[in-house]
């Protein structure tokens, strides 16, 4: 099993400690592809797209409009292969 978190890299230029959770592009169980776009977060003014590091199933843990921190698991994600 692997994470999905937030990239500690995306708060590197700003001032405040978290950022939000805007949106998922999947739902819970969904497969998907490596490089696919899964989420998006906002640091700031700025929103910040999450793309799957890997293929799998992936499981969300964090809702929607949830606050994040750096590092802040957003989904867990199941490989598939036999």
């Amino acid at each position: 099993m692997q994470y999905i978190k937030v990239d500690e890299a995306l708060w590197a230029s700003s001032m405040l400690p978290e950022g939000i959770l805007e949106r998922w592009f999947i739902a819970s169980g969904d497969t998907v592809k490596a490089g696919e776009r899964i989420a998006e977060v906002r640091v700031e003014d700025a929103l910040h797209e999450i793309v799957a590091p890997a293929d799998g199933r992936a499981t969300i843990v964090a809702t929607a409009n949830a606050v994040i921190e750096p590092g802040s698991i957003l989904a867990t994600l199941e490989s598939q292969s036999a």
